[in-house]
């Protein structure tokens, strides 16, 4: 909105040419997600806990966590609303690049709150069917799928990290290929999110990551400087990566241990499948198990467990996720956050390490 308003403008007023830059509204868009998140933070806690909108805890879950129960949840919708206004004032919203990930992250969001709202009206930690949560994720991911692939300048070529030479084209089923990325991240980014602050601190560090592969790679000089591929246009991506880090940061001075409320599916579902069409669009699509090494993690931590239990009737960790597992072992919540945060920018300098080392 303001990039169309102010950036005319350069013509009579030189100073409004910095609108041009994706560097300048990325910046923007940070700082514009930063403070929608302060300003409405502590009116969403309270209109929640007034609505009594309380947490409901698994009743198979660690007893620490009995002291949780009643905290606000469904607080992704402050990350959520800051993210989509910072986005929409300052990036080029008809950018398909742009258009692609709002629709996505949009879509994956209203599935989280009717999770979320089902949970509270039966005061339980059970809310949509997996089968209904999943056709439902499945049929959004499939529609920017198709519209990607529609695109006459859009590939369905995989870039290989680490092999420059290595590039398989899917053609047809870079569709199906391109649902489970959107959808597996975005689950994997649900089942993060069970300590204060945990699942959003691996995701701001991601996004992060990303901005900085979207502008290189949507910038035809750098990208043929590292030798990946070039995507005109991409390079919007920064202005929602970079709000998608500030609209974490922000809800995290509200979520840090301990937490004055809880994003809930809303929040979880949405940044997942945000990342996940960021990572598709970008070109970077099996970089993200590198970037997203913590979601990974997380995600093979319920895999293992559960085949585990029914092909053994043996449990490989004390609960899981994992994060579960080392609550059980005694380690303190705070710790498990930060050290789940520093494996979270190894795994982000790793992959950024593979964009010039080809």
């Amino acid at each position: 909105m303001l990039y169309y308003l102010l950036y005319p403008l350069h013509t009579t007023h030189s100073a409004f040419n910095v609108f041009r830059y994706i560097t300048f509204r990325a910046a923007m868009a940070a700082l514009t997600a930063l403070l929608i998140s302060f300003l409405f933070g502590p009116f969403l806690i309270r209109s929640l806990a007034a609505m009594q909108i309380g947490q409901p805890i698994r009743e198979d879950g660690p007893a620490a966590h009995a002291t949780k129960v009643g905290t606000p949840t469904m607080g992704g919708v402050l990350i959520i609303l800051a993210l989509f206004l910072a986005t929409v004032m300052l990036a080029d919203v008809v950018n398909l690049y742009i258009t692609v990930a709002v629709f996505v992250t949009a879509g994956f969001a209203v599935i989280g709150f009717v999770d979320d709202s089902l949970k509270l009206k039966r005061k339980s930690s059970h809310g949509l069917s997996a089968r209904v949560k999943l056709l439902l994720q499945l049929a959004v991911a499939l529609a920017a799928a198709v519209v990607l692939y529609r695109q006459p300048f859009f590939s369905s070529v995989l870039g290989v990290p680490f092999f420059k030479t290595i590039r398989p084209d899917l053609g047809v089923w870079y569709i199906p290929f391109a649902m489970l990325v959107v959808v597996g991240t975005s689950n994997a980014v649900n089942l993060t999110d069970g300590l204060d602050g945990l699942a959003i601190g691996p995701v701001m560090i991601a996004a992060g990551t990303y901005a900085f592969i979207a502008y290189v790679t949507g910038h035809k000089g750098l990208s043929e400087y590292l030798q990946i591929p070039y995507v005109a246009g991409v390079g919007e991506l920064s202005v929602f990566c970079a709000a998608v880090v500030a609209s974490g940061l922000g809800f995290l001075w509200f979520n840090t241990y301990p937490a004055q409320m809880f994003m809930g599916d809303v929040g979880s579902l949405a940044l997942g499948a945000a990342l996940g069409i960021v990572a598709v669009m970008t070109k970077n699509e099996v970089l993200l198990v590198i970037v997203g090494g913590v979601f990974v993690i997380e995600a093979l931590s319920v895999i293992f467990q559960v085949a585990s239990y029914k092909l053994r009737r043996k449990r490989v960790f004390l609960m899981a996720p994992i994060h579960h597992h080392y609550e059980l072992k005694g380690w303190p919540e705070p710790q498990i956050i930060v050290r789940f945060w520093i494996i979270s920018i190894i795994c982000s300098l790793v992959a950024l390490s593979t964009l010039k080392l080809r």
